[in-house]
């Protein structure tokens, strides 16, 4: 029972705590977006967009799947942690290299020659981000969310007020890139500051050797994953124009504020604690099943009200130049609900060690999605390519969870059983309002104002009445952090 009250407390208390960490972060740069928006043009952010595919590659070359090999193994050693620091080190010091040497080749590609100066000095992120991967993978081995949570906020929160410093005095689209690397830098530095770890001497080939057995699939998996979840960015770079990429950067920054936020959120706290479970079977599947059950409920709640606000947000956000990104984001939202509960089935299976079925299946699963979202660009444009984004996610949800059902036992008829009574609540909360509302002629944001409040009334009624598990778990879990607080003071 004791250890069952724990493992509750270390889950809710994580949960939070990454909470303030993801929506701290994403509160502050969102606002810092909409005084960018206005001062930067879409062509700045296409931009940077277009480049947005390499950095990513090589971070994931750089933490390499070693970030979750340590988690997941029981008690890693001071070589363990010494060995992987030093690869990061060396790795990422020959990626930047490999970009700077290909960054003229990338502007040619895309027709751009400021391209290859912007990633030149972009991919030194690289070299940033590996000097505190450790530190930030044992503040999560060791559950301690409320320090990465105020580093996250600080640095966001300095390296934004460079960047608009630096848009008001027209600097384009190197205040972004001096954003991104101001922000990893200061995020260094805290974690060396907070984490007092520093690495020996020392380079352990049993360690590695052990380490890649498990981490060397992960990275595979997370490398296509990478490539395959930023590819829309270099095929609209690359076969429409910049301003249509920046139309689509803003949409998709705003879906990721409900779907990539949760997601990462839950993974934050899932990992390492299915991690610490994974030899308990049945609290495994209990855990994931409330997990998943309640990430459900909030993620079809937000992206239904993201759906109805789409138009009066991005006017009132951005301004009227980027209005063209209102459809995109409404059919984003789509596919947000699938992201979000995406990244916590594939933690469950690599929380047990089956990085290698995670291996293969990525492969399957993304060699499909890639064929769905370029088929959907070559027949309907740029339309069809955000359709097939969305039906490119759900076909990831559906392997993910089809994993689940194989190794943890939770069967994919069961997820399916607690999954449908959300999506139709969620339908009929979204739909309901706008039979109301075409019986009275409004402008178009009362209405969306309107359907976004009546939206959220239904939705919290029918999930009342019908009594749904995720719903009352939800109102449960923050009930006793409530209690837990209260008592505390």
């Amino acid at each position: 029972m004791g250890d069952n009250s724990n493992l509750k407390t270390k889950t809710i208390s994580g949960m939070i705590w990454s909470f303030v960490q993801r929506f701290g972060t994403m509160i502050i740069a969102f606002v810092s977006n909409i005084v960018l928006a206005r001062l930067l043009t879409p062509d700045d952010y296409g931009t940077i967009g277009m480049l947005a595919i390499f950095i990513a590659i090589a971070n994931t070359f750089v933490d390499g799947g070693f970030g979750s090999a340590l988690i997941q193994k029981k008690d890693p050693t001071k070589e363990d942690y010494s060995t992987i620091f030093w690869w990061n080190m060396f790795l990422s010091i020959f990626l930047y290299f490999v970009l700077y040497l290909c960054a003229p080749a990338i502007a040619r590609f895309y027709n751009i020659p400021l391209l290859s100066s912007v990633l030149r000095i972009q991919g030194l992120v690289l070299i940033i981000n590996a000097l505190s991967i450790i530190q930030q993978n044992q503040l999560r081995k060791q559950l301690k969310f409320r320090q990465l949570a105020v580093i996250m906020v600080i640095s966001t929160s300095l390296s934004v007020c460079i960047a608009i410093v630096l848009a008001f005095l027209e600097w384009g689209v190197w205040a972004l890139v001096v954003q991104q690397l101001s922000s990893s830098l200061f995020i260094a530095i805290m974690l060396w500051l907070v984490n007092k770890w520093y690495p020996y001497l020392i380079f352990s080939k049993k360690s590695f050797k052990e380490l890649f057995s498990f981490g060397g699939f992960i990275l595979l998996s997370s490398l296509i994953n990478t490539i395959c979840s930023n590819i829309q960015g270099l095929l609209i770079g690359k076969f429409f124009s910049p301003s249509i990429l920046g139309y689509y950067t803003q949409a998709r920054k705003l879906e990721e504020v409900t779907s990539s936020s949760v997601s990462t959120i839950v993974d934050q706290v899932s990992y390492p604690i299915l991690s610490e479970i994974q030899d308990d079977s049945e609290k495994l599947v209990r855990v994931l099943k409330k997990i998943t059950s309640i990430i459900a409920f909030v993620s079809v709640a937000l992206m239904a009200i993201l759906i109805a606000l789409a138009y009066p947000l991005i006017l009132f956000l951005y301004s009227e130049k980027w209005l063209a990104s209102v459809p995109y984001l409404q059919i984003l939202c789509v596919a947000g609900i699938a992201i979000s509960l995406q990244r916590v089935h594939y933690s469950a299976v690599a929380s047990i060690g089956e990085s290698k079925d995670l291996f293969v299946w990525t492969v399957v699963k993304r060699v499909l999605g890639l064929v769905v979202i370029i088929l959907g660009m070559c027949f309907w444009g740029i339309y069809g390519l955000l359709w097939g984004c969305v039906a490119n996610s759900w076909i990831i949800l559906i392997i993910n969870a089809t994993l689940t059902s194989k190794h943890i036992q939770y069967g994919l008829k069961q997820q399916i059983k607690d999954l449908l009574p959300i999506l139709a609540i969620g339908i009929v909360a979204y739909y309901t309002p706008l039979l109301f509302l075409n019986m009275f002629e409004l402008s178009d944001i009362l209405n969306s104002i309107i359907h976004c409040l009546l939206l959220v009334v239904v939705y919290m009624t029918l999930s009342h009445a019908f009594k749904i598990d995720s719903y009352i778990q939800l109102r449960q879990l923050l009930a006793d952090f409530y209690l837990k607080k209260v008592k505390r003071f």
